[in-house]
């Protein structure tokens, strides 16, 4: 019997999306769709060229974190199964960095948790990223735009700086 698969890794590795999926379907006749995101580094941000994207956490808080998250979603939406990936470390533009995974009995729900999940992750997720461009490396922050989008969850974030 295989081991079960976690909800949540944070890893160096890279992934597979269709092992991911396959695994969050194995076994769950009931699963009538899947819904993914699957992020990427950029090679630009606010106009400048990025050559890498380092990325820090808090082990064991970052993983308790997101697993809450999780559980917000199994609440919120009718959902099977969820998994989510976040790398860390040293990436390149191009790389894979971010995948959110849910399986649901119907697409809407399937869609909307996985939405719901990645806005979560982008403001609430204790994930520090540092990008490197020709002028240096620079921490970026958090944006304005990604709160907005967890309001319209009924979640106050509240992570950006006013802009100036």
């Amino acid at each position: 019997m295989p081991l079960p698969v976690p909800r949540v890794s944070i890893q160096a590795e890279d992934f597979d999306l269709g092992q991911e999926v396959q695994q969050l379907r194995q076994g769950d006749a009931g699963v009538g769709a899947v819904a993914s995101f699957v992020g990427t580094v950029r090679d630009r941000s606010d106009g400048q060229g990025v050559s890498t994207m380092e990325l820090e956490h808090y082990p064991g808080m970052t993983e308790r974190a997101i697993e809450t998250m999780v559980d917000d979603a199994f609440q919120r939406f009718d959902i099977r199964a969820a998994r989510v990936i976040h790398r860390i470390g040293a990436l390149q533009p191009g790389d894979q960095i971010v995948l959110v995974a849910v399986s649901s009995a119907h697409r809407g729900q399937a869609f909307q948790a996985c939405e719901f999940l990645m806005d979560y992750l982008k403001t609430q997720a204790p994930f520090w990223k540092k990008e490197h461009t020709p002028e240096g490396a620079r921490w970026v922050d958090a944006r304005v735009s990604d709160d907005q989008a967890l309001q319209r969850w009924g979640i106050a974030a509240g992570n950006a700086a006013p802009l100036r």
